[in-house]
């Protein structure tokens, strides 16, 4: 599901079970990330599905990326693997005004 800067951030803050993921390359990733953030890279390919199919599916996942585009792509394969609540950040980090560290 896509959802606007401010929702996703005003859901996020409010759900005790939510998961930070950003799917950024790991270079991306270090250039500074949304606090709590944990990184899968989707260019990995098969990698990347193994490594969300070990996720906690009863978890709600916040997904994003530099612009919203590879974001909105995890959030499509991981509702096919079986994951019910998977937000894209629409605009990506590049847009976000909250904090990054």
């Amino acid at each position: 599901m896509n959802l606007e800067q401010e929702v996703w951030r005003d859901q996020l803050n409010e759900d005790a079970n939510a998961v930070i993921l950003d799917v950024r390359t790991e270079d991306e990733f270090n250039e500074g990330i949304i606090p709590g953030a944990i990184n899968i890279d989707i260019y990995k390919g098969q990698g990347f599905i193994y490594s969300i199919e070990e996720l906690d599916k009863s978890k709600n996942y916040y997904v994003y990326c530099r612009s919203g585009g590879r974001s909105g792509q995890a959030c499509s394969i991981m509702r096919e693997l079986g994951f019910e609540n998977a937000y894209n950040l629409l605009g990506g980090i590049m847009n976000w005004e909250g904090e990054v560290v």
